[in-house]
């Protein structure tokens, strides 16, 4: 029985806002034949036109009552309005006559001027139906869109259409007069652009129409408004809904996404009015948001072409006033001070461009953009390389349709070639959409890399500075827009919206590992070797050294740049610049809407939506489990139509499912209102329920009591006044110079050595400068191809000397993240001083020149024998200060096999010449020495690694790098690398996958451990595991209580699961060829969930008692679950307990880890606060377990099992400090083999690749992941010690322990095995008891 709403809710995605009829007013058709006869045809008088009737949802009669769920509200007779005599029609209305509700944003004062923009002719003849298009904007700047069709009834004298009365009840004669036709129009008003599918709407409405009576024209556009309110809007996806309005089959498509806008028109109109060049114009005169005006003789394509303008903007979005139709009455509105785009009749040109001054004139017709002034359009220039790229893949569009379909036959079915029209416009749209998207992000895709995401600052000078000379102009206006202030505020937020997917899937590889270093970024050799000689240079060499807040360097002159861009072009763009991508349209599907059938009464209306559900689940049941995607459209789609149902609780379910099938289109919003507004019995109902009483608490959080989070943009200025450390940091971050804290401390102190701890702004501006300057300087440094064959193209040039005599020549020391070379003068020439790996010794002294002692810096190779020595003079110090800090910091990334030491050592580096250069002192260089951080830690510090862990460590990579501070690394998972024909070759490597705070997952990829997503975003709370499942997604295991789910292919996550009720500890997956795959959760309340893989659902469920489950595991059939003080075994129905008492006694602990050795019948166990791996036997779990000593261990986090191995983590005294520590175990002799010293901070999870490397991952003080050899399990080598072990043989079996018996029929076994008495002195008790059915948990199975 359906739940009948309180209150009516209306089909939130229904097409219909509104339905109106318009034309002349009654009294003005009043003796129109006689006017008509005495001035002649050609003499017609123009009308006024009025909203004749309206008609707005719901549309049910009130004789049979509203249906469930519907308002009281009916409109069971047409509704007039008149508003130029609304005083005197008001007393003529029938008092039953009820006023319609007119939705927001529509104003019906101004309906009849837009729908008749060229006034209101009675013609002398016939004319052609036409259909033109509005946007109409409220005061929120929400936008409704409107079509509207045009046609001509033939006048019959001394009748006026639309008057309640039939013909043959009117006063006077009814012949109709020949050469009188009155215009009508019928405006569609909808919240969606869907103009092709309205139109075609409308165009079957006319067919009607024009058949019918005067009278039954009412009746007619009723039913047609009722028709189309009943027709709700597709949700984002592939899913199209197609609905028969006799004689056409119209589609209605759906969004590609959430966050793209609907395209129901033919992107390529403006590419057939305009050439590219001008395009690119108007796209400017957008981003630059002028004052637009469009014009053309047809007034359809006014709002056609200007709506294509702005999807070409998308994700950018146009904020200002937007009204492409302009009647003749409306043309002051084009005096507007702000920023518009409006349209106008192309015979309003001159008048438009006489009255007004500083408009942008954009002549559809002719294909021109002028301006209203008697000067040129002033517009700046789109990035030049940019819009090259653009021309060239415009032209390379196949436009035509024609020449597309040349080889086909024609169709002798018209739904049939509307189809094939369909498919080939969804194609070209597709590519047009793709190359204004690429022009979009090659114009801004520069703009993250000045931006702090931690204090949200755009630091825009140094952005321009980097833009070429004669884009500057351009930049300079858009940034300052409302359109790029709304950019940078989703760059902030993170928004993986289309710019941000595309960026992401066409960075190359050097900035993906760009991304992972913590140093500043330099131009590697590869791109100074790919850099083009150009006029430019010079001045953008000028320009970058200009600081904020101080005066503008003007730009330069620059030659101008050609008129056609035909000729650059032929010069050459990047690679694969001159072709479109290859967009191959996404798969769609279509689902019809049933028919709607009349009279319009609630049992009628009941039956539509009866025979939707029916057609909805009819899909559902044909669709294969794992095609989600289209099966949570269906789900949304039966959703919206049982709420109008008013069956609430249905509704609430399927909306509840879109948690497992694409949560991106769940309406929060639509699902609070239905909340709302259920009666009190249907609310409990509802919370009854435990799939809904999450769902219900989660939509009822008012997201207005919690602070709103502060979304503004700032932009970077120099500080006024003085800075303590917090707010030194806080600068330092903003200007992008480095974002680690610790480092910026040591700057902090660098630079307030001697003095109070203090940085006043003269300082910091000194600074500034001196970073910037060297910035610069790196960023035009020129080499000589060949001398760039001698350095790899990853390498970076991040200091260069003065010219200085050498004893291998006169020459500039280069310095790189390899070497030092000497960049030799007169003919540039490359030679080599050493690489950072070689270096033996490090000198500054000084030589006697003449009468004179000159700083000399000397360098010792391994390699050679000859000293170079280098006559620095006063920079001399300083380099020695920066050789001896990347020398060392090479060291100890050498040592710790971990690359991220060169990248702080150039830090330091860099952060030294800045400082020597702000302070101009003489302490300057023992200032800059307190960055020598390696340095000294080196000489004070012992680097040397054990030589097991050096043997053993192969890498070591940061998740962090990026980050202000580092992050725990909680669960580490690596998946195989596979080749899906549906993924490209580089998402088949293998991966890792790292779960740090907050719910951020970090991925590399595992083939060359670069970064491969930097974060996908998975709650808000500490996550504590992580499945791979069917090689297509992982699941992970939150403290949220939810599992969420990701895809390997798209790396996104749109499904949750939200069945348990505590944080989700274990996740474990069982594969089965005779069965679909299964995946056992635990969380921590003791819950045990088995899903099905295919449908998500929960097959079965059992709760274990007392709480601390942290961890699943399954062997031969059972389920192994730890349970904190207990471990619990768990198979079949009935039930099973094998307790052993005696635990520890000295203080209380619980299991951390366990793993299972099926091969050796052993079970392997680490609790809390203990320095023993416990072994038991699997035959008799009642007797002692062995032991097996982790010397100097204080704590064990995580344990894995590595083919003969048993790999345990946590953290153990190294060298007198405590440090992350791994003991491998040979699990044959229960010996620890090797003692590795892996981490600063504990480890607090480990992860086998395929077992030949684990990996392990670090605490917060470090948060970095090693990567471990796994040698021959065969292989015995001996640690840097060898530890104490003592070991126990397992006792024979004894017949009450053992499982077999009973596990033959299906009975639930539990072992609750304690944790034994360091002594070994423990009382065992082994108890069975069989418990009732009916008080027994459902089997797993």
């Amino acid at each position: 029985m359906a739940e009948t709403a309180s209150q009516h809710l209306a089909l939130p995605s229904g097409l219909l806002e509104l339905c109106a009829l318009l034309g002349p007013p009654r009294d003005s058709l009043r003796g129109l034949e006689q006017v008509a006869r005495r001035r002649g045809s050609q003499s017609l008088p123009c009308l006024d036109p009025e909203v004749l009737s309206v008609f707005a949802p719901p549309f049910v009669s009130g004789a049979d009552g509203p249906p469930a769920g519907a308002g009281s509200g009916t409109l069971s007779k047409a509704k007039r309005r008149s508003f130029r005599k609304k005083r005197e029609k008001a007393k003529a209305e029938p008092r039953d006559a009820e006023d319609v509700s007119v939705p927001n944003g529509v104003d019906l004062l101004a309906l009849p001027q837009l729908c008749f923009p060229g006034g209101l002719s009675v013609a002398s003849e016939p004319k052609e139906d036409c259909v033109h298009f509005l946007v109409l904007t409220d005061v929120c700047g929400n936008r409704t869109y409107g079509v509207v069709a045009q046609y001509h009834r033939p006048l019959h004298d001394d009748y006026c259409f639309y008057n309640g009365k039939p013909h043959w009840e009117s006063s006077g004669p009814t012949a109709s007069t020949a050469g009188c036709f009155v215009p009508y129009a019928v405006c569609v008003v909808s919240r969606f652009p869907y103009y092709n599918a309205l139109r075609d709407c409308l165009s079957c409405l006319l067919v009607h129409l024009k058949l019918c009576k005067d009278f039954e024209v009412d009746n007619h556009i009723k039913d047609f408004a009722a028709k189309l309110s009943l027709i709700p809007s597709p949700p984002p996806g592939p899913l199209h809904l197609v609905f028969n309005m006799k004689p056409l089959q119209v589609v209605f498509p759906s969004r590609a996404d959430p966050e793209s806008p609907v395209i129901d028109l033919d992107l390529h109109l403006p590419l057939l009015c305009f050439r590219p060049e001008k395009v690119l114009q108007v796209l400017t005169c957008l981003l630059t948001e002028r004052r637009i005006v469009f014009f053309s003789a047809s007034w359809a394509l006014l709002a056609l072409v200007a709506e294509c303008f702005l999807v070409y903007l998308h994700p950018l979005r146009w904020p200002h006033t937007f009204v492409p139709v302009l009647s003749g009455q409306m043309l002051d509105f084009v005096m507007a001070p702000t920023s518009f785009l409006m349209g106008c009749h192309l015979s309003h040109f001159e008048e438009v461009s006489k009255e007004a001054d500083g408009l942008v004139l954009v002549n559809i017709d002719a294909g021109s953009v002028t301006s209203s002034s008697d000067e040129d359009v002033d517009v700046p220039d789109i990035p030049l390389l940019a819009a090259q790229t653009f021309v060239q893949r415009v032209q390379s569009l196949q436009l035509h349709r024609e020449l597309d379909l040349a080889h086909l036959g024609a169709s002798t079915d018209l739904n049939e070639g509307r189809t094939r029209r369909r498919a080939w416009q969804q194609r070209l749209n597709g590519q047009i959409q793709q190359l204004t998207l690429q022009l979009l992000v090659s114009v801004f895709r520069e703009v993250k890399n000045h931006l702090n995401y931690e204090h949200r600052v755009f630091n825009s000078e140094e952005f321009l500075k980097t833009r070429a000379p004669g884009d500057q102009r351009f930049y300079k206006q858009v940034l300052d827009t409302y359109t790029f202030h709304s950019f940078l505020k989703a760059r902030l937020s993170h928004r993986m919206d289309a710019f941000a997917q595309l960026d992401l899937s066409t960075q190359s590889e050097e900035d993906r590992i760009g991304d992972m270093l913590v140093s500043p970024r330099r131009p590697t050799m590869g791109k100074i070797a790919s850099r083009k000689a150009s006029p430019q240079r010079a001045a953008h060499r000028r320009m970058v050294v200009s600081m904020p807040n101080l005066q503008d360097i003007a730009v330069p002159e620059l030659p101008p740049r050609n008129a056609s861009l035909r000729d650059d072009i032929l010069g050459g763009c990047g690679r694969g610049s001159s072709s479109v991508l290859d967009v191959s349209p996404r798969p769609t599907h279509t689902f019809k809407i049933p028919e709607v059938h009349f009279p319009l009464v609630g049992q009628c209306v009941q039956a539509y939506y009866a025979d939707c559900v029916a057609l909805l689940s009819k899909a559902m049941s044909c669709l294969a489990p794992d095609n989600s995607v289209l099966l949570a459209r269906y789900f949304y789609l039966r959703g919206l139509v049982r709420l109008m149902q008013g069956q609430l609780l249905d509704a609430l379910l399927d909306f509840q499912s879109l948690y497992k099938t694409d949560l991106r289109i769940f309406p929060a919003d639509l699902v609070r209102c239905a909340v709302q507004s259920m009666a009190g019995p249907v609310r409990a109902q509802a919370e009854s329920r435990p799939e809904l009483r999450r769902l219900i608490s989660e939509v009822l959080e008012q997201p207005g009591e919690a602070l709103k989070a502060d979304d503004r943009v700032k932009h970077f200025e120099l500080p006024s006044k003085h800075m303590g450390l917090d707010e030194f940091v806080r600068r330092v971050q903003e200007s992008g110079i480095v974002r680690d804290v610790n480092i910026i401390s040591r700057l902090f102190e660098a630079l307030t050595v001697g003095q109070q701890k203090l940085i006043d702004p003269e300082t910091f501006k000194d600074f500034y400068t001196c970073w910037k300057e060297a910035e610069a300087e790196a960023q035009e440094a020129s080499l000589p191809a060949s001398v760039l064959a001698h350095l790899d193209k990853s390498e970076y040039v991040y200091k260069l000397s003065r010219s200085v005599k050498t004893s291998r020549g006169v020459g500039k020391i280069a310095m790189t993240q390899k070497r030092l070379f000497l960049l030799t003068e007169g003919k540039p020439g490359y030679v080599d001083i050493t690489t950072f790996r070689d270096l033996e010794e490090v000198r500054s002294t000084t030589v006697a020149v003449l009468f004179l002692r000159v700083p000399t810096l000397k360098i010792k190779t391994v390699s050679k024998k000859e000293v170079f020595e280098a006559n620095l003079k006063s920079e001399c110090d300083l380099w020695h200060l920066m050789v001896k800090e990347m020398w060392a910091g090479k060291t100890l990334a050498d040592t710790h096999k971990d690359p991220q030491y060169v990248q702080q050592a150039l830090t330091h580096v860099l952060l030294m010449d800045a400082v020597v250069g702000a302070l101009q002192s003489p302490g300057a260089i023992y200032a800059a020495s307190k960055l020598a951080h390696f340095d000294r830690m080196k000489s004070e510090v012992p680097t040397a690694v054990p030589k097991t862990t050096a043997e053993t460590l192969r890498h070591k990579i940061n998740p962090s790098a990026g980050e202000t501070v580092p992050q725990a690394v909680d669960v580490l998972l690596y998946t195989p690398g596979h080749l899906d024909p549906a993924e490209k070759v580089g998402d088949a490597h293998p991966k890792l996958w790292c779960a740090l705070h907050q719910g951020k997952v970090v991925v590399f990829d595992a083939s060359s451990w670069t970064l491969h997503q930097h974060c996908v975003r998975v709650g808000a709370s500490k996550l504590n595991c992580m499945a791979v499942v069917e090689r297509s997604q992982v699941w992970v295991g939150s403290e949220d209580s939810v599992i969420y789910i990701i895809s390997i292919h798209s790396m996104s996550c749109n499904k949750q699961l939200t069945d348990h009720r505590a944080s989700v500890t274990g996740l474990v997956v069982r594969d089965g060829p005779e069965a679909p795959s299964q995946v056992y959760s635990c969380s921590v309340d003791g819950t045990v969930l088995v899903w099905n893989v295919g449908t998500l659902r929960v097959t079965s469920r059992f709760q274990l008692s007392g709480d601390g489950l942290t961890a699943i595991s399954l062997h031969g059939g059972h389920l192994w679950c730890c349970t904190g003080n207990s471990i619990v075994v768990v198979s079949g129905c009935l039930r099973q307990e094998l307790k052993i008492d005696g635990g520890f006694q000295e203080r209380g602990t619980s299991f951390v880890a366990f793993q299972l050795i099926p091969e050796q019948a052993q079970l392997w166990a680490v609790c809390s606060g203990y320095d023993d791996v416990y072994v038991w036997g699997l035959e008799d779990l009642a007797r002692p377990p062995g032991r097996v000593h982790l010397p100097d261990c204080s704590e064990v986090h995580c344990m894995i099992r590595v083919k003969r191995q048993i790999w345990v983590g946590g953290t153990g005294l190294a060298q007198g400090r405590p440090k992350g520590k791994i003991y491998v175990i040979d699990a044959e002799r229960r010996t620890v083999e090797k003692e590795l010293v892996a981490h600063a901070d504990t480890v607090r999870t480990l992860c086998s690749a395929e077992g030949r490397y684990v990996l392990s991952g670090s605490g917060a003080e470090e948060g970095k992941i090693a990567i471990w050899t796994v040698g021959p399990s065969d292989v015995h080598t001996a640690g840097d010690r060898t530890p104490e072990t003592s070991s126990a043989v397992p006792p024979r079996p004894r017949e009450a322990a053992a499982p077999t018996a009973t596990a033959r029929n299906e009975s639930t076994e539990r072992w609750l095995m304690r944790p034994p008495s360091p002594r070994h002195q423990s009382r065992r008790a082994v108890t069975e008891k069989n418990e009732e059915h009916a008080n027994s948990s459902p089997a797993v199975r």
